[in-house]
């Protein structure tokens, strides 16, 4: 938060193209692409409208950040455009978004397209003192998962499962499920452990956040929309997070520069709205996925089809293992009819009426086998990426066990991911980070997270923590 810098204006996103298309843009929850200037925030950037906050995290209820190194002073982070926000002080953070994001359609009312990005909060940690909440009443339902931790992370993830529903009733109610896109998805895998742990899962998958294997780059996602034939199914090819750009812009039909751009994603809706009608295989079997290209952590991962390369890895490989397990007697209640749970869902209900037929157990049942990762069987051929060459075929080893890198007849795809990650390398931009300083914290900036390189620093300072300034009634 206290690095003076944000993604440069020289940059056209999403919600400027679709703002120039007339839609109406709304942002709801986290930015966390700069706010050391104005020109750096949500309104500035395309968003009609913003209701959130601006750096990377928050607490669940306090709405105040502590950056953990170097330690500076907690500080106030949460607007409604450019304005502080105090309203609603105190209430859970994950329905206060989700109220939001109801009124926002609610009011929309079908009047004006509508781009709304609801980015949660849940399942971040909060301040390091407590990273894990959720109200107590939620809390109560997970009695039996033993550890209090994992316990509190049910709870989370249960919230924001509501809110997923209270959203599409929303929608629903307004009439605009008709004409809509919903997505669903995740941006990164879970910290398991260390900084910012939340005890998520990525098992089978080794890795977690902040690692370039599958368990910190492969995200759950799920896509709905009338528009879709084959609703109930599951999409196979690789998609990368800049194809929503290209996609969401041909669904809406916005012509795209696309020289002018430079996209790196490409147009997957023929492809998800009709899938008998596109060789699906085909569509990536070539397409190059720049995971990793980091010269302070040196690491570099590079995807190309189905062919992985890892050469480095983050954090000295402390989290590159398969980090997570499930404890055999902590048995979800709700896993006995898994049908009945799915079926039951407010999401469920929603969009019943939009399949034109009821899904069966059978095809439940399926779908979910379709959707599991499976790691296969075999010898294992590990790889200790600070000393070597890593290259796994992620289609078929997508839990990246076995290293092809020493094996010769890969010689020829290792050597031209190699070429690669150094053509890559040679034309990429410097690293924009810029080392923070204690001048731009809340303890100078009366306990506020503000565009800090246009507001003077205070002569005074300010002891920051949970209660008292920028909203002095919430004390």
């Amino acid at each position: 938060n206290e690095e003076p810098w944000g993604l440069h204006t020289n940059y056209t996103i999403l919600p400027e193209i679709f703002q120039k298309a007339g839609y109406s843009t709304n942002l709801v929850g986290k930015w966390h692409l700069g706010f050391a200037k104005r020109e750096f925030t949500p309104t500035y950037r395309g968003f009609d409208y913003h209701y959130g906050y601006w750096g990377g995290f928050i607490d669940y209820y306090h709405r105040r950040s502590q950056m953990p190194v170097p330690h500076y002073s907690m500080g106030y982070d949460f607007y409604r455009n450019m304005e502080v926000e105090c309203g609603d002080y105190g209430t859970y953070m994950t329905d206060l978004l989700t109220r939001e994001a109801e009124r926002i359609i609610h009011a929309n009312n079908n009047t004006k397209p509508l781009l709304l990005l609801l980015s949660h909060l849940a399942v971040h940690t909060g301040n390091a003192n407590a990273p894990l909440e959720a109200p107590a009443e939620e809390i109560a339902k997970f009695h039996y998962i033993k550890d209090p931790n994992r316990r509190k992370y049910a709870a989370m993830v249960s919230r924001l499962d509501q809110s997923v529903g209270q959203v599409i009733r929303a929608l629903e109610k307004t009439n605009m499920l008709r004409n809509s896109i919903v997505i669903f998805q995740s941006d990164n895998g879970g910290p398991s452990v260390g900084q910012f742990a939340n005890t998520a899962s990525n098992w089978p998958l080794r890795g977690q956040k902040s690692t370039p294997w599958e368990g910190g780059v492969r995200v759950a996602g799920a896509i709905w929309s009338p528009s879709i034939r084959e609703l109930g199914s599951v999409f196979h090819p690789t998609m990368y997070i800049g194809d929503w750009l290209p996609t969401l812009a041909a669904a809406a039909n916005i012509p795209l520069n696309s020289t002018e751009l430079r996209l790196d994603g490409i147009n997957l809706w023929p492809a998800l709205t009709n899938h008998s009608a596109t060789n699906q295989s085909a569509l990536t079997v070539n397409r190059e996925i720049v995971h990793y290209l980091d010269d302070i952590w040196h690491v570099a991962a590079l995807q190309k089809g189905d062919w992985k390369y890892v050469n480095g890895t983050t954090a000295a490989g402390r989290f590159d293992n398969l980090l997570t397990y499930r404890e055999l007697y902590d048995t979800d209640p709700r896993g006995s009819d898994y049908f009945a749970a799915v079926g039951n869902s407010t999401v469920s209900a929603v969009l019943r009426k939009y399949a034109g037929v009821e899904l069966t157990r059978d095809q439940v049942m399926s779908l979910r086998a379709e959707a599991a990762i499976k790691c296969g069987n075999g010898v294992q051929h590990g790889c200790n990426p600070l000393v070597e060459e890593c290259l796994y075929n992620v289609a078929a080893d997508p839990c990246e066990r076995n290293n092809l890198a020493s094996q010769s007849e890969y010689n020829s795809i290792l050597r031209g991911m190699r070429k690669r990650v150094r053509k890559h390398r040679s034309t990429a931009l410097p690293v924009a980070n810029r080392r923070g300083h204690y001048e731009n914290s809340p303890a100078r900036h009366r306990c506020l997270w503000a565009p800090f390189l246009e507001e003077a620093p205070s002569e005074e300072f300010f002891i920051c923590g949970l209660y008292g300034m920028p909203c002095e009634t919430s004390s």
